[in-house]
């Protein structure tokens, strides 16, 4: 019987989307209900919630890692290597700058 109810639950609800307050409130129902004793009751909720969340952390891992998967075959620059590469323009333009500058006081020397 309680193989039953928690199998109606998890399909009618979801079990990832399930609050542990919506949980206690549908097993609490079931409680006055006759159709499973308190004991039942407070243990189906947990396994519920621990399923839940169980479910919910695969689901989440699984969106990062397809997100992490799509974004890596996106031609797209990260922004911490962006920051690098600027940060080595910046150098470089100053070292073109000092040449630059040490150019013309040669060329102001040798006339």
């Amino acid at each position: 019987m309680i193989e039953l109810i928690k199998k109606s639950l998890y399909a009618g609800i979801g079990a990832a989307v399930l609050t542990k307050e919506k949980i206690q409130e549908m097993t609490r129902r079931l409680v006055e209900e006759g159709k499973i004793t308190t004991e039942e009751s407070e243990k189906l909720a947990d396994e519920m919630v621990k399923s839940g969340e169980r479910q919910w952390e695969e689901m989440s891992h699984g969106i990062s890692e397809a997100m992490k998967r799509w974004t890596e075959n996106l031609d797209v620059v990260r922004r911490k290597d962006l920051t690098l590469v600027e940060e080595r323009i910046k150098l470089l333009e100053q070292r073109v700058s000092l040449l630059e500058a040490q150019d013309r006081k040669e060329g102001e020397s040798n006339p």
